[in-house]
């Protein structure tokens, strides 16, 4: 299978991220400690495998940063030069140009398959992964929580400029929308920010989701009008079908989509989400 085609950028492949509880799980490289959630941890941000080298850490415990910034979750797309694939886990050497870095994907032992079968993923070609940098043994690496093939080459070159739009807007804030006045970049600056979320924080939150189809603008909404304790712990899925109503098999595909797209993100488990903002 040829890696492109012309499937949109995030076309989705079914791979719903087969993730369940990591047996590694601590920033500090601790296995089996529970991440602390902050305001950033709630943020996909696109990144070059160059900025998670350079990422730092105040101490073994401390959230990881990039440009001084507090990042989360995090989403490359690189060339998977080799694959390792083991009882538990399956390990990917990536590889985007501007660096390498092993990400981990933890297998659903239920489901029989294993991440190549499950996700139709080959060696040498590309790939986007999102998780969390994580470290253990003084070796950094992507704890992956979702991950499929790129089916159009085009998605490379967005994913670079995604990049640098993210860094842009996190170092000078978002650009200034029509007819409004140019303002102190700085007082856009706030920690979480990111290239999915930076424009929610204009007139209405929602205006960079009225580009959706209904049911994916109506999925988001529902999960932005839940009070902020149920959005950190993640709105269930069986919630977001009551309230949006619809077959089953729509309101998964629609998930899938909008997770692929990086406008939400699974929380405690994979029935539970939130919204990238």
């Amino acid at each position: 299978m040829s890696q492109y085609n012309d499937n949109p950028y995030y076309s989705n492949t079914g791979a719903g991220g087969g993730y369940l509880a990591s047996p590694v799980g601590s920033t500090g490289g601790s296995p089996g400690g529970a991440p602390r959630r902050t305001g950033a941890s709630h943020s996909l941000r696109p990144v070059t495998i160059k900025q998670l080298i350079g990422a730092t850490q105040a101490h073994a415990d401390a959230e990881w940063h990039i440009d001084d910034m507090e990042v989360g979750q995090v989403t490359v797309v690189a060339v998977a030069v080799s694959i390792n694939a083991q009882t538990t886990n399956s390990v990917y050497w990536l590889d985007d140009g501007t660096g390498r870095i092993e990400a981990r994907h933890w297998v659903d032992m239920s489901s029989g398959e294993g991440d190549s079968e499950k996700f139709g993923i080959k060696e040498n070609t590309y790939i986007r992964v999102m998780g969390s940098l994580k470290s253990f043994g003084n070796k950094r690496y992507i704890n992956a929580t979702h991950l499929r093939p790129v089916e159009d080459r085009h998605e490379i070159f967005f994913h670079g400029l995604d990049c640098m739009t993210a860094t842009l807007t996190l170092e000078k804030g978002p650009p200034p929308r029509p007819g409004q006045p140019q303002t102190a970049a700085a007082a856009a600056r706030t920690p979480g920010t990111s290239a999915y979320t930076a424009q929610s924080h204009g007139a209405s939150a929602n205006d960079q989701f009225s580009h959706l189809p209904a049911i994916q603008r109506n999925i988001v909404n529902f999960i932005l009008a839940q009070p902020m304790d149920v959005r950190d712990n993640g709105v269930h899925v069986a919630a977001i079908a009551r309230a949006i109503g619809g077959d089953a098999q729509s309101i998964s595909g629609a998930l899938d989509k909008l997770m692929d797209e990086g406008h939400v993100y699974t929380t405690i488990d994979e029935s539970h989400f939130n919204v990238s903002a």
